[in-house]
């Protein structure tokens, strides 16, 4: 501080003492509620700093300007100190209070929930790997089919009576064909057909077509209105019944154990000639129905873009859904459909 006369000296000794005051007084404040009332104490119009300023009119006039400067000083001063203890003192006030009412939202789970697949789609992968093995391709189709792919071009024209074996769901879309949900997966041989023949190639043909099929079937414990089929075909020269029989004597002991057999029990079905039904032996002794299965009929290879005279083919289709009943011992096919997560989770 520059020199001053005595009495300015004494002014300005008085304030630093105020300040240095005012310094141990802030450090006792621990709450912004008692830190307000010492701000009045030192700042307000009955503090001292106030009472030195009204004192500056006993002042000599030509010591009042730098008397004025010192007590000015000292109240800058003051309200700094104030200022920054009050910030101190917020900043803790709100931390403790952040820390009061901090809440954690956090969901502690103690066991981790996994999913599993389907057991339709367990059973549907390994059918799917047991015929690749045998040399098979997977072909899909349209869930939605048009009446002559799902029923003219398996040789079941407008009038044919067979037409009345499947509970057809139809669909009014204002197309100029019939439409329907597909009956079943047999579209798929013509489908695979044609893409063949359009573009100008020639069998041998070896696929499989899983897929979803539709019918206006009441859900019971053998039967669902939605469900899983997959159809097999195969195209080639100098195909017979017996590799029919063979076939589906491989692919039920590759997916049941080589203790299960088969045996085809003559049937009709119009895209097929001959037809069979085919049974899979039981741990029981008894016979499961499957599926059916027989030789391409010629009217079917025709309508794929192919010469009967030059290529034989045989064609099969069971349900996946009863395949999977048996698999696992169920006694109600819906199950498979309830969503029941008690019943899912046993194929984890």
């Amino acid at each position: 501080m520059t020199p001053v006369p005595d009495a300015l000296s004494a002014l300005a000794d008085r304030v630093e003492a105020l300040c240095s005051g005012a310094r141990e007084a802030l450090s006792d404040a621990h709450s912004t509620e008692s830190l307000k009332a010492l701000d009045v104490e030192l700042l307000g119009k009955t503090a001292e700093i106030g009472r030195l300023k009204a004192s500056l009119r006993d002042v000599d006039p030509s010591d009042r300007p730098a008397a004025g400067r010192i007590i000015g000083d000292g109240r800058a001063v003051l309200e700094s100190l104030v200022a920054e203890r009050l910030a101190e003192l917020a900043s803790a006030e709100r931390a403790q209070q952040f820390d009061a009412e901090r809440l954690d939202v956090s969901e502690i789970v103690p066991q981790r929930r996994l999913g599993a697949i389907h057991p339709v789609t367990t059973v549907r992968e390994w059918l799917e790997d047991v015929f690749l093995g045998m040399g098979y391709t997977v072909e899909e189709g349209p869930e939605v089919e048009t009446d002559w792919y799902n029923f003219g071009a398996l040789n079941m024209p407008e009038d044919h009576p067979a037409r009345s074996m499947w509970d057809t769901l139809y669909l009014d879309v204002g197309a100029p064909e019939t439409v329907v949900l597909r009956t079943h997966t047999s579209p798929v041989q013509i489908r695979t057909m044609r893409a063949v023949t359009e573009a100008g190639g020639e069998p041998p043909i070896y696929m499989v077509a899983p897929g979803k099929t539709f019918r206006r079937d009441t859900a019971d414990a053998t039967h669902l209105p939605m469900f899983h089929q997959i159809e097999g075909l195969v195209i080639d020269r100098n195909i017979t019944f017996a590799d029919l029989a063979g076939t589906i004597e491989v692919f039920v002991q590759a997916l049941f154990g080589e203790d299960r057999t088969t045996r085809l029990r003559p049937s009709y079905f119009p895209f097929t000639e001959p037809s069979a039904e085919f049974d899979i032996s039981t741990p029981g002794g008894g016979w499961l129905e499957l599926g059916g299965c027989g030789m391409v009929h010629p009217n079917v290879l025709r309508a794929g873009g192919l010469d009967p005279e030059d290529w034989q083919g045989f064609a099969f289709g069971f349900g996946i859904d009863r395949l999977v009943k048996e698999r696992y011992g169920l006694s109600d096919i819906r199950e498979l459909v309830a969503n029941d997560v008690r019943f899912l989770e046993q194929f984890r």
